[in-house]
């Protein structure tokens, strides 16, 4: 020990507690001060020769054991640990890391612990993943998926678009054909731009189509009042306000310019449907109608799917409407668009849940199922759907159709129409339903497809249930 200096607080500590005295009492025995033994017991002061000699007289304290002292391997173990990418920043001076190996060793234990539970769940996570993506079932976010998260985080609440359609709509009628001829006659005025409806037999109609040398919008003439009316604010949208939409598209720092492009694309539909479902007005008249779909799209000369999206973007600061959920799905079960203002988060990978009534609308189009659900978190909720097609005319022409899906917490019921005659109270009312059948934990679900990734699995040759497993 000679030439080394020796910092062993803990273990003098551990020997005066053991030996129950004060640290009065205890320093009086080993000839030092009280404030002299309380700094070497915080490591503040070092054991001279004069009190190791005293510890061994007083107390027959083998002194050689005062040195099997783990601290230096915690400092070690501790620095290796914070030298892990996954604490990225400011790592702690040696100075701070020596006060807690040789201070609080149970904490730096405890620490090092927490760090190879985080190391072990790591690489387990990248077997999953690779096992996903061997399998064809995990990739790199495309571009759309990108932006499609990019509104989700947003809340899909665009401020400064929203409001800014809230000025341009202000003072047009926002009903029906009225509404079309206003915003045709805006741009008209405005850009010098000439709206034109086409449509004839040519075998790939378009929806929209700009010009920009001949300042010419072609909609297509067999699409709906409410399509064309969009599609025209959509147009407004990329010349009215191209400044605004590549400073968020920046701020975003999207990986790839087809993201970036993509982006352009979902803001311009973000203002459009802003524009022709004016916050305010459309909030006011949500209320009054108890939500009622149907009579809001009459209203509005809107298209359900456009009064559904629109219900789930009131999250504007100071007047916010209720948190609704909204999604789009295929007849196959993929979401297609997706958003959640409510504790219910949609998978981001596979289909939805089997039991949720979004798929029972196609059996019934033209009509709003209603599903009184809960899932595994005990949150209950107002489920609704509906199928909707989209016609391009013609016997021949293919049809689009998609399953709308709209809902909110059962705390907001009493503001829907759909809820007046549902027995809220009853508990068995409530359909159990998850999120995906990879993350969701029900054991006793009868329409589980795959098992929970996060699950060990029971299987028993010898007892066969609905389900081949356990877990």
């Amino acid at each position: 020990m000679r030439g080394r200096k020796l910092f062993v607080g803990r273990n003098i500590k551990a020997i005066r507690e053991e030996n129950k005295l004060t640290q009065a009492s205890f320093a009086d025995q080993l000839g030092i001060s009280t404030s002299y033994l309380n700094q070497i017991e915080n490591n503040q002061r070092h054991l001279t020769a004069t009190v190791l000699l005293a510890l061994a007289e007083k107390f027959a304290v083998d002194i050689t054991t005062l040195s099997e002292d783990d601290s230096d391997r915690l400092l070690a173990d501790m620095a290796e640990a914070l030298a892990d990418p996954l604490f990225g920043g400011e790592a702690p001076s040696v100075q701070d890391l020596k006060l807690v190996s040789q201070n609080a060793p149970a904490v730096a234990k405890a620490f090092l612990s927490m760090h190879q539970a985080l190391r072990h769940a790591g690489e387990q996570l990248a077997e999953l993943d690779d096992t996903l993506e061997r399998s064809g079932a995990l990739t790199d976010p495309t571009p759309y998926e990108e932006v499609r998260d990019f509104f989700h985080y947003l809340d899909n609440y665009v401020h400064e678009l929203d409001v800014l359609a809230e000025k341009l709509s202000g003072s047009f009628d926002h009903r029906g054909q009225k509404n079309l001829r206003a915003f045709a006659d805006h741009i008209e005025r405005n850009h010098r731009v000439h709206v034109s409806l086409s449509g004839g037999d040519e075998k790939d109609r378009v929806i929209r189509s700009y010009d920009e040398s001949a300042r010419i919008l072609r909609l297509n003439s067999q699409a709906s009042h409410a399509t064309n009316t969009f599609q025209i604010a959509h147009q407004i949208a990329l010349l009215e306000h191209k400044k605004t939409i590549d400073g968020i598209i920046a701020q975003a720092d999207f990986r790839s310019a087809d993201a970036q492009d993509i982006c352009r694309i979902g803001l311009a539909n973000y203002f459009a449907g802003a524009a022709t479902l004016p916050y305010g007005a459309f909030l006011e008249i949500a209320r009054e109608y108890r939500h009622d779909l149907e009579m809001l799209a009459d209203y509005f000369g809107a298209s359900l799917e456009q009064v559904a999206h629109r219900l789930s973007t009131l999250q504007r600061p100071g007047a916010k409407g209720i948190p609704f959920f909204f999604a789009r799905l295929d007849q196959a079960g993929n979401i297609t668009k997706r958003h959640s203002a409510t504790k219910l988060q949609f998978a981001r990978f596979g289909s939805a849940c089997p039991l949720w009534n979004a798929h029972r609308a196609f059996e019934t189009p033209d009509q709003i199922l209603r599903q009184l659900a809960e899932t595994p978190d005990g949150v209950r909720y107002l489920c609704l759907s509906t199928a909707v097609s989209k016609r391009r005319g013609g016997f021949r022409k293919p049809v689009q159709r998609h399953a709308l899906a709209l809902g909110c917490e059962i705390v907001h019921a009493g503001d829907l129409v759909y809820a007046d005659d549902l027995d809220i109270n009853r508990d068995t009312a409530f359909e159990p339903i998850g999120i995906s059948c990879r993350i969701c934990d029900r054991s006793d679900c009868h329409q589980r497809a795959v098992p929970p990734l996060k699950r060990k699995l029971e299987i028993d040759p010898n007892n066969r249930k609905t389900i081949p497993y356990g877990f």
